[in-house]
């Protein structure tokens, strides 16, 4: 029944990613206040990207919608933008999650799975986002920083360890520390700012700095093997235009519902301990 209620409300959540996507690009391309009030993601109603036609109930339906329309508008029958992926993808995450989710079910990791699942949100919206415009919005990044502070005050408090805090502080210099040290050494060039602000977010989130370590690991090399066959084709080209946000979050899914396995095996199995 959980995992029903949690693919339900992926699918709705996947929708709304495709709209909070769109919008936030929009925005920030309109200098009019009434076009931007128009994309307010609030406010603003269901809109067709192309012609603008407001969208009925019978438009909205998640993945649905799309099969029934052939991936057309039903106004102005240009391929609809947003593709079911996002809608389809959401509800697996929040299902995979509550079905490996690592940190049992008392109180506060109750809290810690709702929060999760808001990051998951804007984690895909992020990913989305850097994956067609190469750009990480500080319109997503920010809120999920406070979510994810939040998150790290309220298990300092709950658990009465300071240990939350610290290993949120050790993990946040890892990731946001070192990319904001290549930010600046390469001017821009090796990493973006957007890159060094999800850094900040995704240490506060792992609070641990050997998982921001694992993070860094697996994101790097998601990224070499995507870039690898590109520059053997020699298409250097398009190797420009790899975003290393989705690494970095795809990478951080991992190592959060997995990570504490993942360390275990390789201590146990390696190091003998």
């Amino acid at each position: 029944m959980i995992i029903l209620v949690l693919g339900l409300l992926g699918l709705c959540l996947g929708s709304f990613i495709n709209a909070l996507v769109w919008r936030v690009h929009e925005q920030a391309a309109r200098t009019s206040k009434r076009a931007r009030a128009e994309l307010s993601i609030t406010k603003g109603r269901s809109m067709c990207t192309h012609c603008h036609q407001t969208l009925g109930f019978g438009d909205l339906i998640p993945v649905f919608s799309w099969l029934f329309l052939r991936g057309k508008c039903r106004y102005c029958q240009k391929p609809i933008q947003d593709t079911p992926f996002t809608e389809l993808l959401t509800p697996v995450v929040f299902a995979v999650s509550y079905w490996y989710w690592p940190f049992g079910w008392a109180r506060l990791s109750v809290f810690q799975f709702a929060v999760w699942l808001l990051v998951v949100t804007g984690c895909i919206a992020l990913a989305v986002y850097d994956a067609r415009w190469q750009l990480l919005p500080n319109r997503i990044v920010y809120p999920l920083g406070a979510l994810v502070l939040l998150q790290v005050v309220v298990l300092t408090i709950g658990h009465r360890d300071w240990r939350v805090a610290t290993g949120a502080a050790l993990a946040t210099l890892c990731l946001g520390g070192l990319f904001y040290a290549l930010f600046q050494v390469s001017d821009g060039r090796w990493i973006g700012g957007g890159d060094v602000r999800l850094g900040v977010v995704i240490g506060l989130l792992l609070a641990s700095p050997v998982q921001a370590v694992l993070v860094l690991f697996l994101a790097s090399l998601m990224g070499t093997l995507v870039s690898l066959p590109l520059l053997i084709t020699k298409r250097p080209q398009l190797t420009r235009k790899v975003a290393f946000g989705p690494f970095l979050i795809v990478a951080t899914a991992i190592v959060y519902l997995f990570g504490g396995s993942l360390v275990h095996y390789y201590k146990t199995r390696f190091l003998l301990l």
